[in-house]
Protein backbone atom coordinates (compact mmCIF):
# COMPACT_ATOMS: atom_id res chain seq x y z
CA UNK A 1 0.00 0.00 0.00
CA UNK A 2 3.06 2.47 0.76
CA UNK A 3 4.16 1.83 -3.40
CA UNK A 4 2.11 5.05 -4.77
CA UNK A 5 2.07 2.96 -8.43
CA UNK A 6 -0.01 -0.19 -6.34
CA UNK A 7 -3.73 -0.77 -8.25
CA UNK A 8 -5.84 1.63 -7.22
CA UNK A 9 -8.73 -0.64 -7.22
CA UNK A 10 -7.40 -2.73 -4.80
CA UNK A 11 -6.08 0.07 -2.93
CA UNK A 12 -9.69 1.57 -2.54
CA UNK A 13 -11.24 -1.44 -1.35
CA UNK A 14 -8.79 -2.16 1.29
CA UNK A 15 -9.01 1.26 2.81
CA UNK A 16 -12.84 0.93 2.58
CA UNK A 17 -12.42 -2.44 4.65
CA UNK A 18 -10.14 -0.76 7.23
CA UNK A 19 -13.00 0.35 9.22
CA UNK A 20 -13.71 -2.92 9.71
CA UNK A 21 -10.93 -3.97 10.83
CA UNK A 22 -9.86 -1.38 13.17
CA UNK A 23 -13.19 -2.15 15.07
CA UNK A 24 -11.51 -5.62 15.43
CA UNK A 25 -8.04 -4.65 16.51
CA UNK A 26 -7.15 -0.84 16.91
CA UNK A 27 -8.75 -0.40 20.77
CA UNK A 28 -10.00 2.79 20.10
CA UNK A 29 -13.01 2.35 22.44
CA UNK A 30 -10.32 1.13 25.40
CA UNK A 31 -8.15 4.52 24.19
CA UNK A 32 -11.29 6.64 23.86
CA UNK A 33 -12.81 5.84 27.64
CA UNK A 34 -9.12 5.94 29.27
CA UNK A 35 -7.89 8.58 27.59
CA UNK A 36 -10.20 10.85 25.84
CA UNK A 37 -12.73 11.11 28.07
CA UNK A 38 -11.08 12.17 31.08
CA UNK A 39 -9.71 14.95 28.62
CA UNK A 40 -12.58 16.00 27.43
CA UNK A 41 -14.74 16.03 30.58
CA UNK A 42 -11.96 17.80 32.15
CA UNK A 43 -12.73 20.02 29.56
CA UNK A 44 -16.10 20.62 29.52
CA UNK A 45 -16.15 21.66 33.16
CA UNK A 46 -13.93 25.02 31.84
CA UNK A 47 -16.87 27.22 31.11
CA UNK A 48 -15.10 29.56 28.83
CA UNK A 49 -13.68 26.15 26.97
CA UNK A 50 -14.42 25.91 22.61
CA UNK A 51 -15.35 23.06 21.43
CA UNK A 52 -12.23 20.54 21.65
CA UNK A 53 -9.80 20.06 18.22
CA UNK A 54 -8.83 16.97 17.64
CA UNK A 55 -6.91 16.45 14.77
CA UNK A 56 -6.42 13.27 13.05
CA UNK A 57 -3.03 12.06 11.31
CA UNK A 58 -2.67 9.68 8.22
CA UNK A 59 -6.78 9.31 8.53
CA UNK A 60 -7.05 7.49 5.33
CA UNK A 61 -10.39 6.08 4.97
CA UNK A 62 -11.98 8.02 7.92
CA UNK A 63 -13.53 5.78 9.75
CA UNK A 64 -11.22 6.46 13.20
CA UNK A 65 -12.07 10.23 13.07
CA UNK A 66 -15.70 9.96 12.67
CA UNK A 67 -15.88 7.21 15.48
CA UNK A 68 -14.34 9.47 17.76
CA UNK A 69 -16.62 12.25 17.06
CA UNK A 70 -19.47 9.99 17.66
CA UNK A 71 -18.64 8.94 20.93
CA UNK A 72 -17.84 12.04 21.76
CA UNK A 73 -21.34 13.15 20.69
CA UNK A 74 -23.02 10.42 22.20
CA UNK A 75 -20.93 11.64 25.58
CA UNK A 76 -22.37 15.07 25.03
CA UNK A 77 -19.34 16.75 23.89
CA UNK A 78 -18.47 19.18 21.36
CA UNK A 79 -15.85 18.65 19.26
CA UNK A 80 -14.28 19.63 16.03
CA UNK A 81 -12.35 16.56 14.31
CA UNK A 82 -10.01 17.40 11.55
CA UNK A 83 -8.64 14.16 9.63
CA UNK A 84 -5.60 14.91 7.27
CA UNK A 85 -4.02 12.45 4.62
CA UNK A 86 -1.82 13.01 2.06
CA UNK A 87 -3.19 10.55 -0.38
CA UNK A 88 -5.97 11.49 -2.09
CA UNK A 89 -7.03 8.25 -3.01
CA UNK A 90 -7.62 7.39 0.31
CA UNK A 91 -9.00 10.78 0.94
CA UNK A 92 -11.26 10.34 -2.02
CA UNK A 93 -13.02 7.38 0.87
CA UNK A 94 -12.95 9.48 3.77
CA UNK A 95 -14.91 12.69 1.73
CA UNK A 96 -17.37 10.27 -0.14
CA UNK A 97 -18.60 9.15 3.56
CA UNK A 98 -22.27 11.08 4.61
CA UNK A 99 -21.46 14.15 6.49
CA UNK A 100 -21.10 14.18 10.12
CA UNK A 101 -21.43 17.41 12.09
CA UNK A 102 -17.89 18.52 13.45
CA UNK A 103 -15.86 16.18 11.03
CA UNK A 104 -14.13 17.67 8.07
CA UNK A 105 -11.71 16.01 6.13
CA UNK A 106 -8.24 17.26 4.51
CA UNK A 107 -5.41 16.59 2.16
CA UNK A 108 -2.43 17.72 4.39
CA UNK A 109 0.71 16.40 6.20
CA UNK A 110 1.11 17.82 9.45
CA UNK A 111 4.16 19.87 8.84
CA UNK A 112 1.18 21.76 6.11
CA UNK A 113 -0.56 22.56 9.15
CA UNK A 114 2.38 23.70 11.37
CA UNK A 115 3.84 25.77 8.40
CA UNK A 116 -0.22 27.55 8.73
CA UNK A 117 0.09 28.05 12.23
CA UNK A 118 -2.80 26.03 13.24
CA UNK A 119 -3.01 24.40 16.35
CA UNK A 120 -5.21 21.80 17.92
CA UNK A 121 -5.99 20.22 21.18
CA UNK A 122 -5.66 16.69 20.71
CA UNK A 123 -3.63 15.24 18.03
CA UNK A 124 -4.23 11.31 17.19
CA UNK A 125 -3.29 8.59 14.38
CA UNK A 126 -3.75 5.23 13.80
CA UNK A 127 -1.63 3.01 12.42
CA UNK A 128 0.84 5.12 11.07
CA UNK A 129 3.75 4.73 12.93
CA UNK A 130 5.10 2.11 11.56
CA UNK A 131 4.89 3.37 8.28
CA UNK A 132 7.64 6.29 8.48
CA UNK A 133 11.64 6.15 8.70
CA UNK A 134 13.02 6.74 11.89
CA UNK A 135 13.56 10.42 10.76
CA UNK A 136 10.02 10.92 9.29
CA UNK A 137 8.72 9.23 13.01
CA UNK A 138 11.09 11.72 14.84
CA UNK A 139 9.70 14.69 12.79
CA UNK A 140 5.78 13.66 13.08
CA UNK A 141 6.61 13.93 17.03
CA UNK A 142 8.17 17.40 16.02
CA UNK A 143 5.32 17.97 14.38
CA UNK A 144 2.93 17.05 17.55
CA UNK A 145 4.18 19.66 19.77
CA UNK A 146 4.33 22.46 16.98
CA UNK A 147 0.18 22.01 16.73
CA UNK A 148 0.17 23.03 20.42
CA UNK A 149 -1.67 19.44 21.47
CA UNK A 150 -2.51 19.19 25.39
CA UNK A 151 -3.27 15.18 24.42
CA UNK A 152 -1.54 13.39 22.12
CA UNK A 153 -2.12 9.82 21.17
CA UNK A 154 -0.26 7.64 18.80
CA UNK A 155 -1.86 4.12 18.33
CA UNK A 156 -0.26 0.98 16.46
CA UNK A 157 0.57 -2.52 15.96
CA UNK A 158 2.68 -4.03 18.69
CA UNK A 159 4.85 -6.54 17.23
CA UNK A 160 4.95 -9.73 18.40
CA UNK A 161 4.88 -13.42 16.82
CA UNK A 162 1.70 -13.82 18.18
CA UNK A 163 0.12 -11.23 16.53
CA UNK A 164 1.90 -11.91 13.20
CA UNK A 165 0.00 -15.91 13.96
CA UNK A 166 -3.35 -14.29 14.73
CA UNK A 167 -3.69 -11.94 12.54
CA UNK A 168 -2.64 -14.16 9.39
CA UNK A 169 -5.70 -16.53 10.19
CA UNK A 170 -8.78 -14.16 11.33
CA UNK A 171 -8.00 -11.69 8.48
CA UNK A 172 -8.40 -14.03 5.78
CA UNK A 173 -12.42 -13.65 5.40
CA UNK A 174 -12.05 -10.40 4.40
CA UNK A 175 -8.99 -10.82 2.23
CA UNK A 176 -10.30 -11.18 -1.17
CA UNK A 177 -8.95 -8.52 -3.66
CA UNK A 178 -7.56 -6.11 -1.10
CA UNK A 179 -3.88 -5.59 0.12
CA UNK A 180 -5.21 -6.61 4.17
CA UNK A 181 -3.15 -9.82 4.21
CA UNK A 182 0.18 -8.99 2.53
CA UNK A 183 0.23 -5.35 3.81
CA UNK A 184 -1.03 -6.71 7.74
CA UNK A 185 1.90 -8.64 7.99
CA UNK A 186 3.80 -6.85 6.77
CA UNK A 187 3.29 -4.15 8.93
CA UNK A 188 3.87 -6.13 11.54
CA UNK A 189 6.81 -6.79 11.28
CA UNK A 190 7.78 -3.42 10.54
CA UNK A 191 6.18 -2.28 13.53
CA UNK A 192 7.10 -1.38 17.43
CA UNK A 193 7.02 -3.04 20.92
CA UNK A 194 6.74 -0.70 23.70
CA UNK A 195 10.64 -0.99 24.65
CA UNK A 196 11.70 -0.04 21.27
CA UNK A 197 9.17 2.72 21.06
CA UNK A 198 9.87 4.08 23.98
CA UNK A 199 13.93 4.67 23.24
CA UNK A 200 11.85 6.74 20.01
CA UNK A 201 9.81 8.69 22.20
CA UNK A 202 10.60 12.50 23.12
CA UNK A 203 11.46 13.08 26.61
CA UNK A 204 8.08 13.31 28.46
CA UNK A 205 6.30 11.05 26.47
CA UNK A 206 4.67 7.61 27.38
CA UNK A 207 4.67 4.29 25.58
CA UNK A 208 1.87 1.36 27.60
CA UNK A 209 0.10 -1.06 25.69
CA UNK A 210 -3.43 -0.72 26.00
CA UNK A 211 -4.70 -3.82 24.66
CA UNK A 212 -3.05 -7.08 23.61
CA UNK A 213 -0.71 -6.36 20.63
CA UNK A 214 -1.24 -2.59 20.53
CA UNK A 215 1.38 0.50 21.62
CA UNK A 216 0.27 3.60 22.63
CA UNK A 217 2.40 6.39 22.26
CA UNK A 218 1.16 9.02 24.47
CA UNK A 219 2.10 12.99 25.75
CA UNK A 220 -0.48 14.90 27.96
CA UNK A 221 0.27 18.37 29.46
CA UNK A 222 0.37 18.67 33.28
CA UNK A 223 -2.17 20.60 33.41
CA UNK A 224 -4.65 17.87 31.51
CA UNK A 225 -3.42 15.08 33.84
CA UNK A 226 -4.37 16.79 36.64
CA UNK A 227 -7.70 17.67 36.01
Amino acid sequence: MDDPHCDERTLLRTVRRFGLVNRAVSGWGTIYRSRLRPYLRARANDPRARPTRILDVGCGGGDVSLTLARRARADGFAVEVCGIDPDPRCLSIATSRPSEPGVSFRGAYAADLVEAGETFDVVVSNHVLHHLTRDQLHELFAHTDALGAELVLHNDIARSRTAWSLYGVGILPVTPGTFLFTDGLRSIRRSYTVAELQHEVPPGWTVTAPAPFRVLATRQSLTTARA
